[in-house]
């Protein structure tokens, strides 16, 4: 069985990514590890602030170099502090992805013009430059935009109203090829946008990619 352990900076992942796991790869092992703090702590003093704390996290998760019973990979679920966790990934000795990169590989194919919406704005310079680099020569326009009172219906724990605020601005987009959901928890909106342009989320490409790369590091010699 393929052992991930994934870290998120919200509870409410948690049963979406089982959910997923159940559907797409079933008998994979996930191991949830779930900091709020890391998310605020990044949003008022930059996502390179928590890389002591995620080393501390993954480490005590026996995801640190030589750690034989640690997992395959870690997929990192908080898009603001993506980088930030992919960057340690040669001190743990273990892959360590973000899970939106996956869609962002797939938006700079779809088209040159990309949309991102976030609901938090610390995610929307990752964001870019995670598409900048995906993209690499390739020309591509990005704009991005913050879905406003968005965020707050999510601290509030109004998911519907939440989904529902991030579904009406990815229908009222215009003028571009793709639309990227900056953030995991705004996937369950993709089914509510009635415009015409695609909408991307992160969360079922990620898992995959994360168990990927689990499932090779434990075929690895």
């Amino acid at each position: 069985m393929t052992d991930l352990v994934l870290l998120h900076t919200s509870p409410v992942h948690v049963p979406v990514f089982d959910a997923l796991r159940d559907r797409d790869h079933p008998g994979a092992v996930l191991r949830h590890l779930v900091a709020p703090e890391l998310l605020d702590r990044a949003r008022t003093a930059g996502p390179e602030s928590v890389i002591p704390a995620l080393r501390g996290l993954l480490t005590e998760a026996g995801a640190g170099a030589g750690a034989g019973a640690g997992p395959g990979a870690v997929l990192v679920t908080c898009s603001t502090i993506g980088a930030a966790a992919e960057s340690l990934a040669p001190a743990l000795g273990v892959p360590v992805l973000r899970v939106d990169r996956p869609m962002a590989a797939a938006a700079v194919r779809a088209g040159r013009r990309i949309a991102v919406l976030a609901a938090v704005e610390s995610t929307l310079a990752p964001t870019r430059e995670l598409l900048a680099e995906e993209a690499g020569e390739r020309p591509v326009s990005i704009r991005t935009h913050l879905v406003a009172g968005a965020w707050e219906r999510f601290e509030a724990g109004d998911t519907a109203g939440y989904l529902a605020r991030v579904a009406e601005a990815a229908g009222s987009v215009t003028g571009a090829d793709v639309i990227v959901l900056a953030q995991a928890s705004m996937a369950g909106a993709v089914d509510l946008v009635t415009g015409p342009v695609p909408v991307l989320s992160s969360p079922a490409a990620g898992l995959a990619a994360g168990l990927a790369a689990a499932l090779a590091m434990r075929s690895a010699p």
